[in-house]
């Protein structure tokens, strides 16, 4: 009973003043469903990104331009132009003598430009890639067949598109054989690629692939490549075939022993320890940042237990005059606090849960594979922060209420 008391009291408060105790909730209302939020979008962002990446295959390796730290992005991947990165480096590492490991490699450039047919014209994403891709990525053709080496040594006019951009560019019509522009060149459309969705953050559905050479030379008027990824023959070979691969890379860019790489070689599985590492730190500066809401909340609850405090000096120094102590006021008051806050996590928890939910379904709906995730750690912390908040938040206007003596409440009347 002893427990329950202060309980009772401090429902019959917060019913007396059904306004002030809604603003005074809604602070925390709003701290708590920010932090499930964020955490909820967070993770499942992260699960995204690290989904995408395990998705290229577990016996690639990444070769970008750029020197990086072991566990940091490449400076290219945050939005560095960098040059070292060269054809003859993809044509030594696919010989076998110096990566013996090697199966299959492929260059990749990027670059946008409007293609147009007859009455379609847009904007789109292109790539340009060796022929080794069709084997380095494991997709499949619907019809049609893909570029040889032949076509792109001599700059072949040809052009591979994704299963939804075929649809999008020839509606009710066979592309194979049909010519359109892209930049200020025609290009004869050889293959179509079956459906595959969005893989390590490319949506091979919507692509268009054209000869490396290609789209260097005649596109993009460069000489590098933006990455290149090497398939291993065996995942067991694969630290082995990282060793080579930077060996090779070095004597190929003329690098003494104390120089530093000008380029980064990464496995899936190093990719993945980086993003999580970015992702995390991201994941938690949002948190942090949402959690400022949950300070400002515990600031209003303080101001109105303050409030509250002159309200009942009267209340205060009758209890005090019939026998309370100034622990059973401290524990009146800190219980409303707490109480207060505890109501507004819960009800803030749930809000947060719809929220997040609802956030779920409509990015599904827009192609994303995202998961719902709620962790009962976000749960857990977002109910624990609403009792320390209660707590630091009340303990002022608590200790202030218990200095309160009887003559003060006699001289407030």
């Amino acid at each position: 009973m002893k427990v329950i008391a202060p309980i009772k009291i401090s429902y019959k408060n917060l019913m007396a003043a059904k306004l002030r105790s809604f603003l005074t909730i809604l602070g925390i209302i709003i701290g708590v469903a920010a932090v499930i939020i964020v955490m909820s979008i967070g993770e499942s962002a992260q699960r995204l990104v690290l989904d995408q990446v395990s998705g290229i295959g577990s016996d690639l390796i990444g070769v970008l331009p750029g020197a990086a730290d072991e566990k940091g992005p490449p400076a290219s991947l945050l939005g560095v132009v960098t040059t070292t990165l060269k054809y003859r480096d993809l044509q030594a590492i696919a010989k076998t003598k110096n990566v013996p490991n090697v199966k299959e490699v492929a260059g990749y450039v990027s670059g946008v430009g409007i293609l147009k047919y007859e009455s379609f014209s847009g904007s789109v994403s292109y790539q340009g890639v060796t022929a080794g891709f069709i084997d380095v990525e494991n997709v499949e053709l619907e019809e049609g067949r893909f570029f040889t080496q032949e076509e792109e040594r001599n700059l072949a006019r040809v052009m591979v598109l994704g299963n939804d951009r075929a649809q999008e560019i020839f509606p009710n019509q066979n592309p194979l054989g049909k010519i359109v522009t892209l930049g200020n060149s025609n290009f004869t459309v050889i293959g179509v690629l079956k459906k595959r969705g969005s893989v390590a953050f490319s949506n091979s559905d919507q692509a268009v692939y054209i000869p490396l050479f290609t789209a260097q030379k005649i596109l993009l008027g460069i000489d590098y490549l933006n990455f290149a990824r090497i398939k291993i023959n065996n995942t067991q070979n694969l630290e082995r075939a990282m060793v080579d691969i930077k060996a090779t890379l070095r004597e190929m860019h003329n690098l003494k022993t104390d120089q530093e790489d000008d380029f980064s070689v990464r496995s899936v599985a190093q990719a993945t320890s980086v993003l999580t590492n970015v992702t995390n730190v991201l994941k938690f500066f949002l948190v942090s940042i949402a959690a400022i809401s949950l300070i400002v909340g515990g600031v209003g609850i303080m101001n109105i237990m303050l409030i509250s405090v002159n309200q009942r000096i009267k209340e205060i120094g009758l209890r005090k005059a019939v026998g309370a102590h100034n622990y059973h006021i401290i524990v009146q008051f800190l219980a409303e606090a707490i109480f207060v806050t505890v109501i507004g996590g819960i009800v803030g928890i749930i809000l947060g849960i719809v929220i997040s939910f609802l956030a779920a379904v409509i990015i599904s709906r827009l192609g994303y594979e995202w998961d719902f995730i709620i962790s009962p750690l976000s749960i857990f912390l977002a109910t624990l922060v609403s009792i320390l908040i209660g707590i630091i938040f009340g303990i002022y206007p608590a200790f202030k209420a218990a200095k309160i003596s009887p003559m003060e409440a006699l001289r407030s009347e």
